[in-house]
């Protein structure tokens, strides 16, 4: 299995601090937001890692984690040229996947909990996607997932009105078809490729799966998420 880390975008919900460095190399407890994805992808095993990031800051995460020999893992490196969305810069992984599949993690993702069982499960069911969603007290700033049974019936890209309570996190694991998904998007209105249009056309041929992921969760994209992903850090490693 591969890992694609996804530190990209401007960071603008996090100006000024973002005016000068890359949201992914802020602080988060003792160490840079992300090392704690990147010991995510370790604890499962995963040795060849792809990060991708944007152009103006490129420098500064590979000065930061380099070749990954000082994690015991080989890093290799993509520039998103300009924010072009999620599936875009997931799409720039598709020489660097091959057919093996594969785990995805948004870079400002903060979480407790392994992803064992959720490895497990995807690899042993021959799934084509697995997503992990999270019960959380605001679900719009989020693609909202629909879930009823247990089911992923579909998922919204940050609604008012939101379906439920169900955020998807920035967790996925696909099968290396996901690229020839990418491949027919079109921009969405904000201009990008979306990675809930990449979810849904998985959930309209039936093969998307999910779970529900255990323990805290946020993303760390605002001041008000950074904040609290340090206190959840700071909480556990007291």
């Amino acid at each position: 299995m591969k890992g694609i880390l996804l530190a990209g975008g401007t960071g603008s919900r996090l100006h000024p601090l973002t005016k000068v460095t890359n949201k992914h190399l802020l602080p988060v407890g003792r160490e840079p937001m992300i090392h704690h994805p990147l010991k995510k992808l370790l604890e499962l095993g995963i040795q060849d890692i792809l990060v991708v990031t944007g152009l103006e800051h490129m420098g500064e995460v590979v000065n930061l984690l380099g070749s990954g020999r000082a994690f015991g893992c080989r890093i290799t490196y993509r520039v998103q040229d300009e924010a072009g969305g999620i599936a875009q810069a997931l799409g720039l992984a598709e020489g660097f996947v091959g057919e093996d599949p594969m785990l995805v993690l948004l870079g400002d993702n903060i979480f407790q909990s392994s992803l064992h069982e959720a490895q497990r499960r995807f690899l042993e069911s021959g799934a084509e996607a697995l997503v992990l969603v999270k019960d959380v007290p605001d679900p719009g700033r989020y693609g909202v997932a629909d879930v009823r049974d247990g089911v992923v019936r579909g998922i919204e890209e940050k609604p008012a009105h939101p379906r439920s309570s169900f955020a998807v996190t920035g967790i996925y694991f696909y099968s290396p078809g996901v690229f020839h998904i990418i491949r027919t998007l079109k921009p969405s209105g904000r201009g990008e490729l979306e990675i809930t249009d990449v979810n849904n056309e998985y959930i309209r041929r039936g093969t998307l799966q999910s779970a529900v992921l255990d323990g805290w969760w946020t993303d760390a994209g605002t001041f008000e998420s950074l904040a609290l992903a340090n206190q959840l850090i700071s909480g556990v490693t007291a």
